[in-house]
């Protein structure tokens, strides 16, 4: 297969990632926006590609001995500007803390550097029953150099 037909995880600028996202017609409502829900769609992928081109990704922490997922606990959106069909649009993540389960993640969406939506999101690491659990110490240590300089 081609290097060009390989799907991109983005890339990282200092310590934030990059995700470049499309807005197709399917994300669109009638006025020909995007639905306020399909933000968070685009966000989520920005965290998951975050943490695969980092750490590890859901699969893998799903096939570890004691599986572990992430769950969204908390998120603070501020919708700014509209986006639309066509749009060529950036995801930017920022990992921010690690706090016992809980990590602590500033994401925005930008259109040619303009920032069209932000979120502030808290996700919990928790075991398939739910229960809270520390990340893995691995994955802890691999994001350990993308966390702002006082998170512990």
């Amino acid at each position: 297969m081609s290097a060009d037909l390989v799907a991109t995880a983005g890339q990282f600028v200092g310590r934030d990632h990059l995700l470049p996202v499309r807005v197709y017609y399917e994300d669109t409502d009638f006025t020909g926006l995007v639905y306020h829900a399909n933000y968070l769609r685009y966000f989520e992928r920005g965290r998951s590609d975050f943490l695969r081109v980092v750490s590890s990704g859901h699969t893998e922490l799903l096939e570890r001995e004691d599986p572990l997922a992430f769950v969204v606990v908390r998120m603070e959106i501020d919708y700014l500007r509209g986006a639309r069909i066509d749009d060529a649009l950036v995801v930017r993540t920022a990992y921010d803390r690690v706090k016992g389960p809980r990590l602590i993640i500033s994401q925005s969406i930008e259109r040619a550097g303009e920032i069209v939506c932000r979120a502030k999101v808290e996700a919990a690491c928790i075991d398939l029953a739910g229960r809270p659990r520390r990340p893995p110490r691995q994955m802890i240590e691999h994001l350990r150099p993308w966390l702002l300089p006082d998170a512990p």
